[in-house]
């Protein structure tokens, strides 16, 4: 069982950046793929990130590659998302998620625990 947390939304006018971090409770944080989605509203949750367990490396979406940034610090259980030049297309409510699975996916379905979200409004 993994709990999730994350922390860091808020509002931010369009270019201006935050940092997104998802703290995970439990001592298996490193065996878990970790992602971040983000549902804006009236819209189906998306894949923003993810980052594969055992140094498996990074991925991201089209819309946010080359602006976010996906880290993990396995010993503080802990992921981060760093999201630069924000636009107002990014507005949404971001969730950080684990996935157990030997492989690693962009699918929502895939991903067992989800935090509670946090809110990011980008203002133009």
């Amino acid at each position: 069982q993994v709990q999730l947390v994350e922390s860091g939304g808020g509002l931010v006018h369009a270019g201006g950046s935050l940092r997104l971090s998802c703290a995970a409770s439990g001592r298996t944080f490193s065996n878990y793929h970790m992602g971040w989605f983000r549902q804006a509203p009236g819209k189906e949750r998306a894949f923003v990130a993810r980052s594969m367990r055992s140094g498996g490396g990074t991925d991201y979406a089209d819309s946010v590659k080359g602006r976010f940034t996906i880290s993990r610090d396995n010993a503080k259980n802990t992921v981060y998302l760093q999201m630069n030049s924000l636009k107002p297309e990014d507005t949404a409510v971001y969730y950080c998620a684990a996935d157990r699975d030997y492989r690693s996916s962009r699918d929502v379905s895939e991903y067992e625990y989800w935090g509670q979200g946090t809110q990011v409004t980008v203002s133009s």
